[in-house]
């Protein structure tokens, strides 16, 4: 397999999945509707068998768990022409954006992301502990997406839960998790009324902080194409595109078309 879909497979390992099956090097997941990323196919290297089947597979996993057949593909990969040519189509409706791309950073003991320290006007502090805190909850999932599944999905592997408190009141967060030497980051979240303060930018400084003490020498998210505010941000982080990816799902009318899954 390629670069950017082995980079995809430990981004799939930093966002675990309840249940998961192989169908050859294709990751079937399943985490109760809880994101794109943990319900659908990771289609990179070989099915194992002609498309077509392995498309077949990909529909009855979904429809046994009730959720739409998806599948997470690299743009403009083998894959991608073959799933198109299968009859599905891109993901258009989903709601977080059907293309996405993927960002990656250095991360050095010499070089950790500069950290950004609100202006002075409250008591700011800024941690990664390794367990979640309630107001970190509180933040990271959005509205109802609180589940038994999504907790598990966000607590799976070595993670690092990044919080920054104004006056004593959780005002962002963001998650970090560590697979092979790579620091995946994700759920960066501001409260509405602590925004452009530098909080966003604090978290990431110590996140990479944090993911340098744990042996990380690179750092890998994801945002939405079109997301113009948070690839600004990230640009000005150190971040650089590295590829991108999309989701597919069955053409409209098929028998195999399943409602699309409207979260990221």
């Amino acid at each position: 397999m390629n670069g950017p879909e082995m980079l995809e497979i430990r981004c799939s390992r930093a966002w675990p999945p309840l249940t998961e099956q192989s169908l050859g090097d294709w990751v079937l997941r399943w985490a109760g509707g809880f994101t794109g990323r943990a319900n659908s196919v990771l289609a990179v290297g070989d099915a194992g068998r002609p498309v077509r089947e392995a498309l077949d597979a990909v529909c009855d996993f979904a429809h046994d768990r009730g959720i739409p057949p998806m599948a997470q593909v690299v743009r403009d990969s083998p894959n991608e022409h073959a799933i198109a040519a299968g009859g599905w189509v891109e993901a258009k409706g989903h709601r977080r954006g059907h293309e996405v791309v993927v960002l990656t950073a250095p991360l050095t003991p010499e070089r950790h992301f500069h950290v950004k320290v609100p202006p002075p006007g409250g008591h700011f502090h800024v941690k990664v502990p390794d367990e979640p805190t309630p107001g970190w909850w509180e933040l990271t999932l959005g509205p109802g997406e609180d589940s038994p599944a999504a907790r598990q999905v966000l607590t799976g592997g070595k993670v690092g839960y990044g919080v920054a408190t104004l006056d004593g009141v959780t005002a962002g967060v963001v998650r970090g998790a560590l697979v092979d030497g790579w620091l995946h980051v994700g759920r960066l979240e501001v409260a509405p009324a602590f925004r452009r303060r530098g909080l966003a930018s604090a978290l990431m400084g110590a996140l990479g902080a944090w993911g340098v003490e744990q042996g990380a020498g690179h750092a890998v998210l994801q945002v939405a194409e079109g997301n113009e505010g948070a690839l600004a941000l990230y640009s000005g982080l150190g971040y650089a595109p590295h590829h991108r990816y999309r989701y597919w799902v069955p053409a409209p009318g098929s028998r195999i078309e399943g409602e699309e899954d409207p979260t990221s």
